[in-house]
């Protein structure tokens, strides 16, 4: 059943950690997987500025930092998630990439918000447009679409596709790993900015990018 963007921040958060929980025996990895979560913009690098002067690089860390505390708290850290940067502070994109080959990544997620008109809304992922067939293309549309699910059916937010770009986060990347940037919706759009200023829709977003994380890892096994 959609959940609205209205009823959302009325949902008490244990009974979504409840079904987690439930979920979490599904779960069971060979070994850890690795992921890191890259956090977009940073330091004096606002990135987008929005409604009520909502700043992207505020949104992406404090989506990061849940989706690192979901982990530890709901999942039992079952993945090992690494974050590009733990505060505000400014990361080279090519040294955000190097992070991510010197942990052998599985998956690289960068997490971004997107800005343009006040009518424009929703959330879509990105991919590197190579067509290369010895990157990781396929996985990271597979990866993209599981993330897409969760966020827009179990959130309210509109569903905005699948999108292919030179981006350099993602060819950087793409090479090595299933990669793939989000924009989790515009912070220029009224209801999508004041959604993030609510910390229990923070969380609820870090959970479902976690459970999209999930969900793509176990179909993989």
């Amino acid at each position: 059943m959609l959940i609205s963007l209205k009823l959302l921040k009325c949902m008490k958060l244990k009974n979504v950690c409840f079904v987690i929980l439930l979920l979490k025996m599904c779960f069971v990895f060979s070994q850890k997987k690795v992921i890191v979560i890259d956090v977009g913009h940073g330091g004096n690098d606002t990135g987008a500025i929005g409604i009520n002067s909502i700043q992207e690089k505020d949104v992406v860390l404090n989506v990061a930092k849940e989706i690192l505390r979901l982990n530890k708290t709901i999942f039992d850290n079952e993945l090992n998630i690494y974050l590009s940067r733990y505060k505000d502070t400014l990361i080279s994109l090519s040294d955000r990439s190097r992070l991510a080959k010197g942990l052998n990544a599985d998956v690289f997620v960068s997490l971004h918000c997107n800005a343009y008109t006040t009518s424009s809304k929703g959330i879509d992922v990105y991919v590197h447009n190579a067509n290369d067939k010895e990157m990781h293309i396929k996985k990271s549309i597979a990866l993209g679409l599981s993330i897409l699910k969760e966020t827009t059916s179990k959130l309210g937010f509109n569903k905005r596709g699948v999108q292919f770009a030179n981006f350099q986060v993602l060819r950087e990347r793409i090479s090595f790993c299933p990669t793939i940037l989000i924009e989790m919706g515009f912070v220029t759009n009224t209801d999508e900015a004041d959604y993030f200023l609510n910390p229990k829709n923070t969380r609820a977003m870090a959970l479902a990018i976690l459970m999209g994380l999930y969900n793509y890892l176990n179909t993989r096994l």
